[in-house]
């Protein structure tokens, strides 16, 4: 067992790790960075369409941040989204330096596309691959500063003593030692939960470890109900066509060729907010208007030479996991599990309620996307919001001495865990199984919509999966690169957030954003302009509230 540490740990190396990793390094700090995937297979590579920046000069940072703050059906925290829409322009700029290519305009600025929920052109992308292409020139940054990166490592706790995170517990995924990395300071960037839904369009690799890590640690989680679904996922697997293929002209059509968009939001159409979109595409199906579970992206009027030159990954996506060529025939899709607007409740500097840890990206909640995130706002969340928290953890760190050096024992309950698994009796249960019996129940009962007899459903098979992880047996009882073991510690973090899903989802007894009962159809702004924090007991989450944060913008009827 290896003792390894740094002035700053940050957990996660997408975007939002490996800018507050950058921070860190510019503070002259020592900085180490674990991820359990090589840094450049982070999700945020998935991210295709734009990143939010009010550059357009038709455009503004308060039609930026009122946009926001409508799109989040006014539960986002308003000061939070006005530095947010502040300090985008600039993080650009410096991405911009940093040698993002960005997509231009004729004249050389830097191009804006359309985005669902923006007044104006908005998305600063690259094509259809933005996410990939800022991903790679942060990880030049960070190769350049020559930051500690420790690849294919997994962390199964937070160190905690006196009531501060003093760094984690890490198994090193290629032979399954377990180690200590001690630090003044940990980030949780380890992005979203996906996985939990089945199917989704997120990675494998999404199974909200870090927000799992921090609950089960006693820092508590917000509006984690609010799950976002988004409306152009390829039926045949889940994977994402992007807002963009909206964005630059795309229809939305049933099986009568209507562009029933019409009927649900006249003014924005295809680029309404996304909750509006997926229940305006559930309906159409729900009702017997689609195909087989399905509705089409039909992009055949935007012509081959715009397709390929702007959405050339999407037609590949379409071609290769659905068979249908976008250039000649509409694309089967379906609203699928997109994004967690919940997470770690942070401050506007990434500090969580425990001092030493601080979380930024996905795996946080801020809140600038509220009840729901628009399109474009959750790349620029992981710039912006990665360097406040690398910031603000780094003057943390100038503030305090390194603690008494760890001990073993502070991993020996990890370790115990491990052992404990791997000597399981085969009883026929395996991960896989139960997460896909988990996914599949959470999208057919905490889906696009709600009803209470559905949720407590759920509950009550949640309770049953909680019990059936303690039966879950590993076939393979190596040490090399053992993914079955990692997967079924993932998997007890993974029922956790559901249940604080499922609890948050029966509790609030409203519609609001992505959350949609349907015996509760209206926003109730008197009883629930409020977050619903999520503590963990053995006994399911123990639920707080937290208001909401009004600064110019009062509440209104939200339409598109």
């Amino acid at each position: 067992m290896g003792l390894f540490k740094h002035d700053i740990l940050v957990v996660g190396a997408g975007l939002a790790g490996q800018r507050a990793a950058i921070e860190g390094m510019r503070a002259g700090l020592n900085v180490g960075v674990i991820s359990k995937v090589y840094p450049v297979r982070s999700h945020s590579c998935a991210a295709q369409g734009g990143i939010n920046a009010a550059l357009n000069p038709d455009d503004s940072i308060e039609s930026h941040a009122f946009d926001t703050v409508k799109g989040s059906d006014y539960l986002g925290d308003q000061d939070a989204i006005e530095i947010f829409a502040n300090e985008s322009p600039l993080d650009i700029v410096e991405l911009e330096n940093m040698g993002v290519p960005f997509n231009r305009h004729p004249d050389g600025t830097i191009g804006s596309r359309p985005f669902g929920g923006a007044s104006y052109p908005r998305a600063c992308f690259i094509a259809d691959i933005t996410g990939q292409a800022i991903l790679h020139v942060l990880y030049e940054q960070l190769v350049q500063s020559r930051v500690k990166v420790y690849e294919e490592w997994w962390v199964s706790s937070l160190i905690v003593e006196d009531g501060e995170c003093r760094g984690v517990v890490a198994i090193e995924l290629s032979n399954l030692e377990v180690h200590i990395i001690q630090a003044k300071a940990v980030i949780l960037a380890t992005g979203g939960l996906g996985q939990v839904f089945a199917p989704t369009t997120n990675a494998l690799v999404c199974t909200g470890d870090g927000m799992s890590h921090a609950y089960h640690a006693g820092v508590p989680l917000m509006d984690m109900e609010m799950v976002q679904f988004h409306p152009t996922s390829l039926k045949s697997s889940g994977l994402l066509l992007s807002e963009a293929a909206r964005g630059d002209g795309g229809y939305l059509i049933n099986k009568d060729g209507d562009r029933f968009m019409t009927k649900y939001a006249p003014n924005k159409m295809e680029l309404a907010s996304r909750d509006v979109v997926s229940r305006a595409e559930q309906t159409e199906i729900n009702e017997g208007r689609g195909v087989d579970g399905c509705v089409f992206l039909d992009m055949r009027h935007l012509g081959r030479e715009k397709i390929m030159t702007r959405l050339g990954q999407i037609h590949e996506l379409a071609l290769i996991f659905s068979g249908v060529d976008m250039i000649d025939e509409p694309v089967p899709v379906r609203p699928g599990m997109h994004y967690m607007m919940g997470g770690i409740k942070t401050n506007y500097d990434g500090a969580s309620y425990m001092p030493g840890l601080y979380a930024a990206g996905e795996a946080a909640c801020v809140t600038i996307h509220g009840a729901n995130r628009l399109g474009g706002n959750s790349l620029m969340e992981t710039v912006v919001f990665g360097r406040r928290s690398g910031k603000a953890a780094s003057e943390y760190v100038k503030r305090k001495s390194m603690s008494k050096t760890l001990s073993e024992s502070s991993a020996e309950k990890d370790k115990e865990l491990i052992k404990s698994i791997i000597n399981r009796p085969d009883k026929g249960l395996t991960a896989p199984a139960v997460q896909f019996a988990l996914g599949n129940m959470m999208v057919e009962k905490v889906g696009v919509f709600r009803t209470k007899e559905q949720l407590e459903d759920a509950k009550k098979h949640i309770r049953k999966l909680k019990d059936d992880w303690h039966n879950v047996s590993v076939l393979n009882k190596g040490t090399t690169y053992n993914t079955d073991l990692i997967s079924v510690l993932e998997l007890r973090g993974m029922i956790d957030l559901a249940e604080s899903i499922i609890e948050g989802a029966i509790i609030r007894t409203e519609s609001r954003g992505a959350h949609t009962r349907v015996d509760f159809p209206k926003r109730d702004d008197d009883n629930w302009l409020k977050h619903l924090l999520f503590y963990h007991t053995p006994d399911g989450p123990k639920i707080e509230y937290l208001p909401v944060t009004l600064t110019k913008w009062k509440p209104q009827e939200r339409t598109y």
